[in-house]
């Protein structure tokens, strides 16, 4: 069955690709730390001229009213080439958009969650192999949905194989986020999942809801990652948003990144729009699980957190510097390399599965909690073998190129409109046309 769709709802919260060459490490150990300001993009092989292009295409949708403002950073070999500030944070009151700006991230939320599960992963906790139920029991008799009988009750058979770690870091264990019309998105609506009080709660609900489809025979877009972040919590023996101060926000200087905005902090808290009849509408007035004033009881892996462009930055250039950031190092450049490396089979990469412009096909797959450009050309992308990225819904993004030492986040809040994966590929042509000295 095709997942080749937008899912409209505040659950599917973003996306995220991940790789890293093996020279990365040789290279991180000699860089300096990351520079809040900027360097010539000429030093570093691009075009000022033609990164202009870049300006443009996010500028247009501002004085298109599409957009109320954005964030973009630029880097490349750990220095910033290009910091723009675009608009506006808040409409009504014209509040400028600023650079300590703080943002929803919804679903790039999933690769920090995967690094968390990758510290977890280093230090022996679990391995790709292992059934999920080994460290969740409550998952030890997960059926499989097989169609329904005559009174139209569902059919449930066991699964050909338990699901792995590696299939729910992937995608393709047979979850899902209740955002469909099938049978089993009707149980998850039904479970009311994101209501739970706890993740604990939220498992315990889960498991009685059967799989999709045959563990590895699919690919559906899914809280795996807010499973991901109940494995957190029972590895670790700390609450996630504990875990990820402690092992990410911290060492990183991730200032402004958690999952709730203090009162303090409130007035850098951007808008989050949506687009209506054409027109950018906040999303105050709407029904959302979470308003961000205090720290949830069911913190979610796959959507909860807020950040900073800058605090994003220092994330992603951590993972493009091999896994170490200002002499700070969070993971080895070996499981960066595995969290980016593509885990998806051949015959999960026929375009028939995806979620948006995010087709599974040749050259483009899924690695641990990221999508990954294994083969730019197969692909048709610009980017360089390797690529790493993701988004969210509210058109976040980032992407990670080790092949050209390329580091790039986007951040505006416009929540699941159709022209927010359009606006990534659209950056991903605008910074490759401006790189036109790739050896230096």
């Amino acid at each position: 069955m095709s997942n080749l769709r937008v899912v409209p709802t505040i659950a599917l919260l973003g996306l995220c690709l991940a790789t890293s060459r093996p020279d990365a490490a040789q290279t991180a150990n000699r860089r300096k730390a990351p520079e809040a300001t900027t360097v010539s993009p000429e030093s570093v092989g691009f075009s000022s001229e033609r990164l202009e292009n870049l300006h443009r295409i996010i500028q247009g949708e501002i004085e298109d009213k599409q957009l109320a403002g954005a964030i973009t950073i630029l880097a490349r070999h750990g220095k910033i080439v290009d910091y723009r500030v675009y608009g506006e944070s808040d409409i009504d009151s014209h509040r400028p958009m600023a650079k300590d700006t703080i943002f929803r991230d919804y679903s790039m939320s999933k690769p920090v969650t995967g690094v968390a599960m990758m510290i977890l992963f280093e230090q022996g906790k679990w391995l790709p192999n292992d059934p999920i139920a080994k460290y969740i029991p409550e998952f030890k008799n997960l059926k499989v949905f097989n169609g329904v009988d005559k009174e139209g009750k569902p059919i449930l058979i066991e699964p050909d194989h338990a699901p792995t770690m590696r299939e729910l870091m992937s995608h393709s264990a047979g979850f899902s986020y209740g955002s469909g019309n099938t049978v089993v998105d009707a149980m998850y609506k039904e479970a009311k999942l994101f209501e739970s009080g706890s993740l604990e709660e939220m498992i315990g609900k889960l498991a009685k809801i059967p799989l999709n489809y045959q563990p590895g025979k699919g690919w559906t877009y899914s809280l795996s990652m807010d499973i991901e972040g109940y494995l957190v919590e029972k590895l670790s023996g700390q609450k996630l948003p504990d875990f990820m101060r402690d092992h990410i926000f911290t060492p990183l200087g991730m200032k402004d990144a958690g999952f709730f905005v203090p009162e303090e902090k409130r007035s850098r808290f951007a808008t989050d729009y949506r687009l209506e009849g054409g027109k950018l509408v906040s999303t105050n007035a709407m029904a959302l699980a979470n308003n961000y004033t205090a720290q949830p009881a069911l913190p979610s892996g796959g959507g909860g957190l807020v950040s900073t462009a800058e605090d994003y930055y220092r994330f992603a250039q951590m993972l493009g510097n091999g896994g170490e950031l200002e002499g700070k190092r969070v993971l080895s450049p070996a499981s960066v390399r595995l969290m980016g490396s593509n885990h998806l089979p051949g015959n999960l990469l026929t375009g028939e599965f995806g979620i948006g412009m995010h087709v599974m096909r040749p050259g483009f797959g899924y690695g641990y909690n990221c999508a990954v450009v294994y083969d730019p050309a197969e692909a048709n992308l610009p980017v360089g073998k390797g690529t790493f990225f993701w988004d969210g819904a509210a058109g976040t993004w980032f992407w990670v190129d080790p092949a050209n030492d390329i580091v790039f986040v986007g951040m505006i809040q416009r929540l699941i409109a159709p022209d927010n994966h359009p606006l990534l590929y659209r950056s991903h042509a605008a910074v490759y046309g401006a790189l036109v000295d790739p050896g230096k």
